[in-house]
């Protein structure tokens, strides 16, 4: 549900070409909207918002994730910032309290990838040590209990951890050698480990060191390997694991036999681009949130469109943002409190661009709202 992991990226903005991106240097602002109940858009008050605004006026932000209602951010000097929602110590600034505009996590300036689920938090430091903190009801911090955590907390001693995901209350993690690790509630089978039992510290999903990307949904993971397949497993209702059918699988199946998969989104549907620019989604669509043209549900992966242009996607509780290779933004899916950032609350069933500007390079989802740079 992209409510967890943001990659680190590599992207000058403005003016730069997503395509071209390598590793240059990290200069962009954040730009926010949907719902702000909590302070989770971090612009200072509780009002949602129907369009993009920028938060704050730094442009030195680098990787960032949405929460149910609230958010996390890393910047290039390597600090960790948190806003919104704190329910269950979220934001771990050892404290209960809520904040609507971001506020410091400590003082060390090594953070790096970050991820965000339901009440929960997941960062990376540069010495590739693993942090988590707020809700553990289900084991979903990996510190081998079930209690709550206001600060954070390092996961065991290893510093071969690399990137983080999250789902609803379950996390993800890949090392540097490549293995799939998993922890906290697994009863749909979402933690891939061929059982549907809740885990309080992080089990290795089979034995392969050939995974890539990860994502977490609501209660279904999706991942990649380097080969470019496509792996899913988990809850299945809606046909989210994009297998034709809607059986629940606790172990990773593959989707299709394409080597071609690139980016991946997921909640209670699924949406991948491929290495050709397309994109396709699958799963859950009460809201016309696969961009289909329709409300249908689909247990099996359908274009978006006909497109060759599709680069980022991110999906946020029944309405999905997407950029494209040239810059511009678009959203689809339920608009009930802005979070289509179209400056409307109109739902939408097709690929609708946001704004005019051709500057957006990432985007990342919590539930009903949006952050993208």
């Amino acid at each position: 549900m992209s409510i967890r992991n943001n990659n680190q990226g590599s992207i000058v903005k403005p003016g730069f070409n997503p395509l071209a991106a390598q590793t240059i240097s990290f200069l962009y602002s954040i730009e926010t909207w949907g719902s702000n109940t909590a302070g989770q858009l971090g612009l200072g008050n509780t009002t949602d918002r129907s369009s993009p605004v920028q938060v704050g006026s730094l442009t030195t932000w680098l990787n960032f994730a949405g929460g149910t209602a609230h958010a996390v951010a890393a910047k290039t000097d390597g600090t960790l910032w948190t806003w919104g929602k704190n329910s269950n110590g979220q934001l771990g600034l050892n404290n209960r309290t809520y904040y609507s505009s971001p506020k410091q996590v400590g003082s060390l300036t090594a953070w790096l990838n970050v991820a965000s689920g339901n009440y929960h938090t997941i960062a990376t430091k540069s010495d590739g040590t693993l942090w988590t903190w707020g809700q553990s009801n289900n084991g979903q911090l990996g510190l081998g209990n079930t209690t709550n955590y206001s600060s954070p907390k390092q996961v065991g001693s290893l510093t071969t951890w690399s990137i983080v995901a999250a789902g609803g209350s379950f996390s993800l993690a890949l090392k540097t050698d490549g293995t799939l690790w998993s922890w906290g509630r697994g009863d749909s089978g979402q933690l891939g480990l061929g059982n549907r039992t809740n885990y309080s510290s992080p089990k290795q999903i089979g034995a392969l060191t050939a995974w890539s990307k990860i994502e977490g949904g609501g209660q279904h993971s999706v991942a990649t390997k380097t080969d470019g397949t496509l792996w899913t497993w988990g809850q299945n209702n809606n046909g989210q694991l994009g297998l034709n059918n809607r059986t629940y699988y606790s172990s990773p199946k593959q989707v299709g036999s394409l080597t071609t998969w690139l980016n991946i989104a997921a909640f209670y549907d699924t949406l991948v681009t491929k290495t050709d620019g397309t994109l396709w989604a699958w799963g859950c669509n009460s809201a016309g949130q696969l961009g289909l043209g329709n409300t249908t549900k689909y247990s099996s992966p359908k274009q978006v469109g006909s497109l060759t242009a599709w680069l980022n996607v991110a999906s946020g509780f029944y309405s999905t943002v997407a950029t494209k290779s040239d810059g511009t933004i678009w959203s689809w899916g339920e608009n009930s409190v802005g979070q289509l950032g179209l400056g409307n609350i109109t739902d939408y069933s097709s690929p609708k661009q946001i704004g005019a500007l051709a500057t957006w390079f990432k985007v990342a989802a919590g539930k009903r709202f949006y952050i993208a740079a």
